[in-house]
């Protein structure tokens, strides 16, 4: 990450995690590691959606791409885990869309007996404020095959272009919204539900709650204020302090 991709958000600097430093980019040999601990946690074989499957999605999305650089939308662990190689990142907002816990996952910030949640965009009232990369048309194959290994790893999102306003001025961006249709998704669970179970749930990669305080700490630091995540967070800590009150 040159510094000069983060001319428009020098603040950013040294605050996202280095694609070398990454547990996120999934190369041939971390999605064999990821294999093998889902056959130790007793995942079946189809736990994750085939090569040829992911590869098929990538390519029918960027089909679509007009053979230029590529936006990417970032709302969640992408906002400071991106994983990827990139020349440029701005704020951007996504129109008439939310973020919200609910995605549960069983490896990376959960497990099978005691899953967790990770983000989804669902269309919504309001805009979702967030960040967009742009991944140089020169490396366009490499990093979308990374990108799509991570996001599409279960099918759980729907891939499609969608405009977004920044500040530098608007872009045409791949964005990941909810599959709803998904048997992963977990659209109708309540704040507090979402909270109880992002107060206890670990996985491979780390807890639960530190996922939701890396995406607090990352939209504060870049002044973009999420009621629903100030509220889900305010919640997560009343669960984790409840079995010390008393006494």
């Amino acid at each position: 990450m040159e510094p000069h991709a983060f001319r428009h958000l020098p603040e950013l600097q040294g605050r996202l995690t280095p694609p070398q430093a990454s547990g996120l980019r999934l190369t041939d040999e971390v999605l064999a590691a990821w294999d093998a601990q889902a056959r130790q946690q007793g995942l079946s074989a189809d736990w994750r959606l085939p090569d040829d499957v992911v590869e098929r999605s990538r390519q029918a999305v960027l089909a679509q791409s007009e053979g230029c650089d590529l936006w990417v939308f970032a709302y969640g662990s992408l906002m400071w885990n991106p994983a990827i190689h990139f020349d440029e990142v701005r704020r951007a907002r996504l129109a008439d869309h939310a973020r919200r816990f609910a995605l549960a996952t069983t490896i990376g910030r959960g497990t099978p007996d005691s899953p967790g949640l990770v983000l989804t965009l669902q269309r919504g009232v309001g805009d979702c404020e967030g960040l967009a990369f742009r991944i140089p048309q020169a490396l366009l194959e490499r990093e979308s095959r990374m990108l799509w290994r991570r996001e599409m790893i279960h099918g759980s999102y729907c891939p499609g272009f969608q405009p977004l306003h920044t500040p530098q001025g608007g872009v045409r961006a791949l964005v990941l919204s909810a599959n709803t249709a998904h048997p992963l998704h977990r659209g109708g669970l309540s704040l507090d539900d979402t909270a109880a179970i992002i107060a206890s749930a670990q996985g491979s990669v780390g807890s639960n709650r530190d996922y939701l305080d890396q995406l607090a700490c990352q939209l504060d630091l870049l002044g973009i204020r999420d009621d629903y995540v100030r509220c889900l967070a305010a919640r997560v800590r009343a669960h984790r302090a409840a079995p010390n009150r008393g006494g």
